[in-house]
């Protein structure tokens, strides 16, 4: 037993954390002493059986407890909370963590004290948000371990310094500090786990102020130390870190599985960090428009304690799911204080409340974003990511308020800075955009020019839907939808009668009504026709389900107009300057049947409600003829009451 135990402490030393455990394994385990306990539960920790560590490190901290060594013992107390913290179990590490308080209070000074100061200003920063309290400790644990000779307390109390930094708007200072940490870890002077700490919160740092090539070059370091390391759990931290630069470079499909592996490697160590690669795994799939696959990614993130969002928000708003979308937003930024937190947040909502019509509630979340990005900046510049965020979303407001020289402006910054990145999907997202700017400024040629740049990367990637809007754009494919219209029935007679002011009133409130029924279904409002609107439908049971929403919406008001509904299912083909809208003969045959429907009538085409489930009665078809076609329709009645 003697042999076996000299070399897993021999091992120890080295950082060979299998050859300890299985040393150790081997050994007749009632004799060791607390402090082979403690290098047997590190083994086991490195090795990725956490419950076996914790267990260990309890009978570590029993034993020095026993002996009366009171040092020992809190250092396990320190440990066996951060063990419970990061598997979410807070109650059981507050009570260890009080446990160590007590049995260092009064001791002389040593490096305990340094580790517990440090714990005490990392909980402050990172779980209160507190810089007033997190710095003095930070600032404490620091001295304390430059006193003890404790280098790996020390470094880790510099980078929660820079952190803090960092949060608080200090940008280009917290770097540099996080920047200086770093390199001890790389040099090598620190155990692995402090490396491994210095390194997830340097690059976590980078990446929450949109420092993408900073956090790409301090994660090829990791990623190295990494893999060559002889543990389990932080590689697979460190692999998360991997998949995030991966994804933002556009390999997608080595992206996913780092993360999956690094999500199963991390289960049992850190809930929050796996839950942190879930969401990573959701975005991905999302980006390819795999829905159902990304949800799941989604909710599983959200089961381990990571809020979905924006994410979540943003596939809802792919499936035209705008009002979920719109409502988890609003929750989410509700529940957000950190300024540099709302920044994703921000953007998402701004593209969502475009999609909702909502240019009030964009262009507020647009001047938030700003004014964030602003306060954070890397010296006297925005950090890339942060500025191409802020160009991306001015140019989708210009955009939706048809102002073209802005929105070319605007996302001519976007695409060249995602371009100088190295980000392919967020450079074709701001090209398509631009192409559609670009057209709505009559340069046709140079809308082709990006479009075809933008098809191109989305067909690369994989970004099945974004590449199929594209070819849309282009006009080389015909979208098969259905149209609906609807029309306020004899609104100049209701005009004479009402007044101008009566009748204004009446339409405001017509038009939020149709609207909102509308998105509700998951329509799209292609525009107001009149007295009207033109929609359009990616199915025929929704525009039915939409126009009888109206019919007795209406017909549930006070005093409302009467109203005519037509709609028809065909292909067509995009136009206008930013090709919202469409063209072709369904569209026509739409109108047309909307214009012969009778007031308070849901007049459809009898080849779009074949085959179409509904639980509304239908009349018998007849032969419609419509204006401008030689041959009459087939149409049917819903029965709405």
């Amino acid at each position: 037993m003697a042999d076996t135990v000299d070399v897993a402490r021999k091992a120890a030393q080295r950082h060979s954390w299998r050859e300890t455990y299985e040393a150790y394994s081997g050994s007749d385990d009632s004799g060791l002493t607390p402090d082979d306990l403690e290098q047997f539960a590190d083994a086991a920790w490195w090795t990725g059986k956490i419950n076996e560590a914790i267990g260990l490190r309890e009978r570590s901290y029993a034993g020095f407890s026993a002996a009366g060594d009171k040092l020992g013992a809190a250092r396990l107390a320190l440990a066996l909370s951060w063990d419970h913290l990061n598997r979410g179990a807070f109650a059981v590490s507050r009570g260890w963590f009080a446990n160590a308080e007590r049995l260092l209070d009064g001791l002389q000074e040593a490096a305990e004290h340094g580790v517990l100061a440090l714990s005490r200003g990392i909980t402050a920063l990172l779980a209160e948000g507190d810089m007033a309290k997190a710095l003095p400790e930070l600032e404490r644990a620091h001295d304390i371990a430059a006193r003890a000779g404790d280098r790996d307390t020390q470094v880790l109390a510099l980078v929660g310094k820079g952190r803090a930094f960092v949060q608080r708007g200090d940008v280009e200072q917290g770097l540099a500090i996080l920047d200086e940490a770093s390199t001890s870890a790389v040099s090598g002077e620190l155990r692995p786990l402090a490396t491994g700490l210095v390194y997830c919160v340097t690059i976590s740092s980078c990446q929450t102020v949109g420092d993408y090539r900073r956090a790409a070059e301090w994660t090829e370091a990791a990623s190295r130390w990494c893999e060559q390391a002889d543990m389990n759990g932080f590689p697979g931290a460190c692999r998360i870190h991997r998949a995030e630069i991966m994804r933002l470079r556009g390999d997608w499909p080595q992206a996913e599985k780092t993360a999956l592996a690094a999500c199963e490697e991390l289960q049992e160590f850190d809930r929050l960090i796996t839950a942190g690669g879930y969401y990573e795994i959701g975005e991905i799939r999302r980006r390819r428009g795999d829905f159902a696959a990304a949800e799941e990614a989604f909710r599983t993130a959200n089961e381990l304690g990571r809020s979905p969002q924006p994410g979540l928000a943003l596939l809802q708003l792919a499936q035209g799911r705008v009002e979920s979308a719109v409502a988890g937003m609003t929750r989410r930024l509700a529940d957000l204080s950190e300024p540099l937190a709302r920044v994703g947040s921000l953007a998402a909502l701004a593209e969502i409340a475009i999609a909702a019509a909502d240019l009030e509630t964009a262009r507020s979340a647009a001047e938030e974003l700003q004014q964030i990005v602003d306060s954070y900046k890397i010296g006297d510049r925005r950090a890339p990511a942060f500025d191409a965020t802020v160009h991306f979303t001015a140019g989708q407001i210009a955009l939706a308020e048809n102002d073209w020289d802005a929105a070319a402006r605007e996302l001519g910054r976007a695409r060249d800075e995602w371009q100088e990145i190295g980000a392919p999907y967020e450079t074709a997202q701001a090209r398509m955009l631009l192409g559609i700017a670009f057209r709505g400024q009559g340069d046709e040629h140079a809308a082709t020019l990006e479009l075809q740049a933008a098809h191109t990367t989305f067909e690369r990637l994989g970004a099945k839907l974004d590449e199929a809007r594209a070819e849309e754009l282009l006009g080389r494919v015909d979208a098969r939808r259905t149209f609906l219209f609807t029309d306020i029935v004899d609104s100049t007679r209701l005009l004479e009668t009402l007044g101008d002011e009566r009748y204004s009133k009446l339409l405001a409130q017509h038009d939020k009504l149709v609207r909102a029924l509308i998105v509700e279904s998951g329509g799209d409002v292609i525009k107001q026709t009149g007295d009207g609107f033109f929609a359009s439908f990616d199915d025929s049971g929704a525009a039915i389900d939409a126009a009888v929403a109206i019919q007795r919406a209406l017909q549930s008001e006070v005093f409302a107009p009467d109203v005519r509904i037509g709609a028809h299912a065909g292909t067509a083909f995009k136009t206008g300057a930013s090709f919202s809208d469409y063209g072709g003969q369904s569209v026509h045959v739409a109108a047309r049947i909307g214009a012969a429907a009778g007031a308070g009538e849901v007049l459809v085409s009898r080849e779009t409600i074949d085959g179409v489930e509904t639980s509304f009665r239908l009349s018998q078809p007849r032969a419609a003829s419509l204006k401008g076609f030689e041959q009459p329709v087939e149409v049917v009645s819903v029965d709405w009451r």
